[in-house]
């Protein structure tokens, strides 16, 4: 690796990533050095062809972390293992026959929420969640919406109570933020999906875990509390982070104005531009590398860890040559991923359907929401993964909860 490696972190992941990536793929081409935390080596890949062939090559672009060439370095309170683990018996870590299985029992399991149900249900949480706010005047559309939403879908989804959505969310955000509390938001979250497996090993019920342990293909508590895990985690933020810039593309891009004044053709138009503009998933851990080979002009070594740059590939000018333009209906974007590792369909389902929800009830019940700090003062969560708001602040008449 070379020895002018770019640290994965720092304000200008939050305040301008997408001069960040053009500067890295000018100096550095489509795969760029990165240093993770404690000065640990890796790559990241924002070239749109070069990210194609990593994802749609598990052979050589391998998800089995232990092929790492790094492990003797990393520390055990290393605060990126929730995010890169050794032997870590998940969906996200497993290759070959074994992740297909898998990768078909969450298929199934999530493939029979019924989607009027979902929408149902994600208006019954959207509504109530607008109902403690709507007479006041105003509002921050994350810690008091974005943020507690599909948390609350998923739990209900799973078969978790309703109380227990508000400690999943502070654990989650914990967790994959990636600092100094990750690693008790991550305990906490398998504490509690265990919890929950063992009551319904004993009471099955209509939900997603239920399914997942009627599945004949012989997987331990184990990896399916692990997978559980990444289902939630894989859910909720990015879905949220997708609800509050998608509602802050609609609140200060005159381009979607119509939406929040009774039109709602583009809500959908919207959210597209966000997962290919400003997409929440902008950074993934990754894939390694099973020999020696050669990649966007860098010689890549066995065991390197290649990055998945998405907005990187999102942003590539080989793919966007006019960046101002609208990109349509086109969703050939990397949000969900590719290749046999990219985000199950269902899973993709279940999530436009919550944030779609969210972004409707909000434009329905808050008829003439306006943003209420200078659009230029949002700010982003220091996270070289997930891009979000930290805050987005909202006034509009008070109306009464319903």
């Amino acid at each position: 690796m070379t020895t002018d490696a770019v640290p994965l972190g720092g304000p200008r992941f939050q305040s301008e990533p997408a001069r960040l990536y053009r500067e890295m793929r000018r100096e550095h081409g489509p795969v760029t050095p990165v240093l993770l935390d404690g000065d640990v080596p890796a790559w990241l890949v924002l070239g749109y062809r070069e990210l194609h062939q990593v994802t749609g090559d598990p052979v050589l672009f391998s998800r089995d972390s232990d092929l790492w060439n790094q492990w003797d370095t990393i520390p055990d309170d290393w605060p990126m293992l929730p995010m890169i683990n050794r032997k870590q018996p998940s969906i996200l870590y497993t290759v070959g026959e074994r992740h297909r299985e898998r990768a078909a029992m969450i298929s199934d399991a999530l493939e029979a929420v019924d989607a009027p149900e979902l929408r149902g249900h994600a208006e019954r949480f959207a509504d109530e969640l607008i109902d403690a706010v709507c007479a006041k005047g105003e509002a921050d559309l994350i810690a008091d919406y974005a943020m507690l939403l599909p948390v609350r879908v998923l739990a209900h989804l799973f078969g978790f109570s309703d109380e227990q959505g508000p400690g999943l969310v502070t654990a989650l955000n914990d967790m994959i933020d990636g600092r100094e509390r990750a690693i008790a938001g991550q305990n906490h979250v398998i504490s509690s999906m265990a919890e929950l497996l063992a009551d319904r090993r004993a009471n099955p019920a209509e939900d997603v875990v239920s399914r997942m342990l009627a599945d004949t293909s012989g997987f331990t508590d184990e990896e399916i509390v692990q997978d559980l895990v990444v289902m939630m985690a894989a859910g909720h933020q990015p879905t949220a982070d997708w609800i509050g810039n998608s509602l802050r593309l609609m609140l200060t891009d005159d381009r979607f104005a119509a939406s929040l004044f009774g039109g709602r053709n583009s809500v959908a138009e919207a959210m597209n531009e966000v997962l290919w503009e400003d997409t929440p998933s902008q950074n993934i851990a990754g894939r390694w590398a099973s020999r020696d080979t050669h990649l966007g002009g860098r010689r890549i070594r066995a065991g390197d860890l290649l990055l998945l740059g998405l907005q990187g590939a999102n942003s590539d000018p080989q793919v966007r040559t006019d960046g101002s333009a609208l990109t349509g209906g086109n969703n050939a974007h990397f949000s969900f991923g590719h290749g046999e590792h990219r985000c199950p369909f269902p899973a993709q389902e279940i999530a436009e359907v919550i944030a779609r929800t969210g972004i409707e009830v909000v434009l329905d019940r808050l008829p003439d929401i306006d943003l209420a700090v200078p659009a230029e003062s949002l700010t982003r969560r220091p996270s070289p993964w997930l891009r979000g708001l930290t805050e987005l602040p909202v006034r509009f008449t008070p109306v009464p909860a319903l």
